[in-house]
């Protein structure tokens, strides 16, 4: 079949580049090179064990048949109650919906929302599904440089300058993949501001929303009236080490959480029974896991970057949030989607160039920081080597 049979709209969808370095790095190592994976965005410790406890007992249950399509009742009202608790904000369960992972969101905000010609609002460098899905939908894309942490605020004069009379989705993600960033109270109220006076929706992605640093996590869907023009976007892959269950959620407008479920039904059914079942427990657990794991990706951002920033010619913001380094490697004189792949096939270490996050990530690359210290501090050496 010539691919030219392909619909345009999967033709024009990108992909992500992390997923091909990690199939790269996976075949160096089965034909016997050490590399230091930096490239996924994953938690290297396992999932806690009253998560997967709780799995167990739901299998032998008998939870093994569908769910309804928009979750289990008992964790759209757990969901709605975390919900309230970390961003003050009352939620009814009607309005949320439990998705097979994160990204499903995405692509049913942009689906229930968002027509050819309609102008999209996305970070740059950011997330790649965000502006795939652009693409994909025949939108038009108004990329936004989200601002990469201490040294480089995001521009919000220079935002308020891309919306207009077309402008129907803005996405936001903070803490931000690739930059780290995270924003202030005041900086979601101007950007609130903006929104209520265009009348545009904000797709908000806070999957990172516990994984902090320097700062405090806050939420636009706190903001005044923006419940009513907010999507949330979270889940279980990040906070609760779940990469692999695919568990997400969204909490929406009562007319977009039926538009939610309506696309379930249409797509996938519903999440996984038994899974769900799991989150629950996971929802349920106390702080001090994830305290501990913030913790140890503190101390491992601290080292990563400090050695970044000391190598020739490479300067690197400290994330707020995340577990991403996002390193400006233009002073090397080096390309740098030609140093990946070098860093990986010389010196098997594992990481993302920065075009892959959009053309505002030009001339950097991404680290992530999911790894043990001393991989953090043998990929270090491996990259002072490389550019000797």
């Amino acid at each position: 079949m010539d691919e030219r049979a392909l619909a345009g709209r999967v033709r024009r969808m990108g992909t992500e580049a992390a997923f091909r370095v990690f199939a790269r790095a996976r075949a160096l190592e089965a034909a016997g090179r050490d590399v230091v994976h930096l490239e996924m965005g994953e938690p290297d410790s396992p999932t806690p064990e009253p998560i997967r406890a709780a799995c167990v007992r739901a299998l032998a249950e008998g939870h093994t048949g569908y769910a309804p399509a928009a979750g289990l009742p008992a964790l759209r009202e757990a969901v709605a109650a975390h919900t309230a608790r970390t961003r003050g904000v009352a939620v009814d369960p009607d309005r949320v919906v439990i998705t097979s992972g994160g990204k499903p969101v995405i692509f049913y905000a942009y689906l229930a929302l968002v027509e050819p010609g309609d102008e999209v609002i996305y970070p740059d460098p950011g997330f790649p599904i965000f502006g795939s899905l652009v693409a994909a939908l025949r939108a038009v894309g108004r990329p936004w440089h989200p601002g990469s942490g201490t040294t480089r605020r995001p521009d919000l004069d220079a935002l308020a300058a891309l919306m207009g009379p077309r402008t129907r989705l803005l996405v936001l993600n903070s803490p931000s993949n690739p930059t780290g960033v995270v924003y202030t109270r005041a900086e979601l109220a101007r950007i609130a501001e903006l929104c209520h006076a265009h009348d545009v929706v904000c797709l908000s992605d806070e999957i990172y929303s516990r994984i902090l640093f320097d700062a405090r996590h806050e939420s636009i869907l706190s903001e005044p009236g923006m419940a009513e023009r907010t999507i949330l976007l979270d889940g279980f892959s990040k906070t609760w080490s779940m990469t692999g269950w695919r568990l997400g959620w969204a909490v929406a407008p009562p007319p977009l959480a039926r538009a939610f479920e309506k696309l379930v039904t249409n797509s996938n059914s519903c999440a996984v029974n038994f899974a769900q079942h799991a989150a629950l427990a996971a929802l349920a657990l106390p702080d001090e896991p994830v305290r501990r794991m913030v913790d140890a990706f503190r101390e491992r951002r601290d080292v990563l970057v400090a050695g970044l920033s000391a190598l020739p010619g490479v300067a690197c913001d400290r994330p707020q949030g995340s577990f991403f380094a996002f390193a400006d490697v233009r002073g090397t004189g080096a390309d740098a989607p030609r140093l990946a792949d070098r860093l990986l096939e010389e010196a098997g270490v594992a990481c993302v160039e920065g075009e892959a996050f959009g053309a505002g990530g030009a001339g950097h690359l991404r680290f992530s920081f999911a790894a043990p210290v001393p991989r953090l501090r043998e990929a270090l050496a491996r990259l002072r080597a490389l550019l000797a």
